[in-house]
């Protein structure tokens, strides 16, 4: 029997999120996650003594962490203003390998189950690397999905995971609530991400973990890259969030490739240089690549700015950057 037939019928018995198995293994895993009474109160009394050691620093750095999430909300209504979300020709690429893609619930974020999109090579035997793939700020659609399935030709399982509930947008002003909604919850996207590494990294059996996003997924893969900062083994981001906090930066030990437009109004050339000086500093494994006269969402072939040959570039870049950071031996 393939790997990959295997592991539709058998792998999944061992996750929570089994569809197969329903509402069983749904208690199930909701019965592993509630802690008694007694660790609960232990929690409780933890939080409080660590909310009160680390005082108004933590309490600060964080306000200000969403007060830039909010900020770029609002830089990303700008850019999108006169965009649309109509499907792209991406949609229309057939992979060059036989692909398999499904709808998979893969987490479960207050109380609710999280479907995403996972593809991989039909004739895959043994697991293959894995990349979370993050949605821009439309939402997961058919954009995405194809995206994912054009990558997975590639020889990669991809999770293309949803962080707006399950719902996408169609138009600018929806896109900005779905975004503002999202970045005002950001301890629901952090579980909905780490969620997303152990299915890939246990369930999936991936050796490897790659984080690639655009535009707000963008930002999510580099936010990935610090939520596991030694263990995933590399992030790609298409002109997304970035931050020169060195405290923040220091940690990773995550190869990273930034692909950026200089003439960008919502994720400027000047947080962009930042951003690599502060990885130069910190002596890092990192690639950006700025184009030159290039917008905001230059490799999205619906938007106003898409540019065919940056696109393009930038598609091998990410292939070859994948390939180096992924293949058995890299380091």
């Amino acid at each position: 029997m393939e790997w990959g037939t295997h592991f539709r019928r058998a792998s999944f018995d061992r996750h929570p999120f089994s569809i197969t198995l329903g509402e069983n293994i749904r208690n199930r895993f909701m019965s592993h996650r509630i802690p008694g009474r007694s660790v609960m109160l232990a929690v409780q009394i933890f939080t409080l003594c660590f909310v009160a050691a680390c005082g108004r620093t933590d309490t600060s750095q964080a306000d200000e962490e969403q007060a830039a999430a909010v900020a770029n909300v609002e830089a990303m209504a700008r850019e999108h203003a006169e965009d649309t979300a109509e499907p792209s020709e991406a949609v229309e690429v057939e992979p060059q390998r036989e692909v398999t893609g499904e709808r998979l619930a893969y987490a479960e974020v207050d109380n609710e189950l999280v479907y995403g999109h996972f593809a991989f090579p039909s004739d895959m035997i043994e697991p293959l690397p894995a990349v979370i793939m993050i949605h821009e700020w439309w939402g997961l659609n058919d954009n995405i999905r194809a995206m994912a399935e054009r990558l997975a030709a590639e020889g990669y399982i991809v999770l293309a995971v949803d962080l707006f509930g399950g719902v996408s947008a169609t138009r600018p002003e929806e896109a900005r609530e779905l975004m503002l909604r999202a970045v005002e919850n950001r301890d629901s996207l952090t579980s909905n991400i780490e969620q997303a590494y152990a299915f890939v990294s246990e369930t999936a059996g991936a050796p490897r973990v790659a984080s690639l996003g655009w535009c707000f997924g963008g930002g999510w893969s580099l936010n990935t890259a610090m939520l596991f900062p030694t263990d995933l083994d590399a992030a790609v981001i298409y002109y997304g969030q970035v931050t020169d906090d060195e405290d923040r930066l220091s940690m990773l030990d995550v190869p990273i490739l930034g692909l950026f437009g200089s003439e960008d109004r919502g994720i400027k050339l000047e947080s962009v240089r930042r951003f690599e000086e502060a990885l130069e500093r910190l002596d890092k494994d990192y690639e950006i690549q700025v184009y030159e006269g290039a917008g905001h969402a230059f490799a999205n072939p619906s938007g106003n700015n898409f540019n065919a040959e940056y696109a393009e570039d930038a598609w091998k870049r990410t292939l070859d950057f994948l390939r180096d950071r992924l293949a058995p031996g890299s380091g």
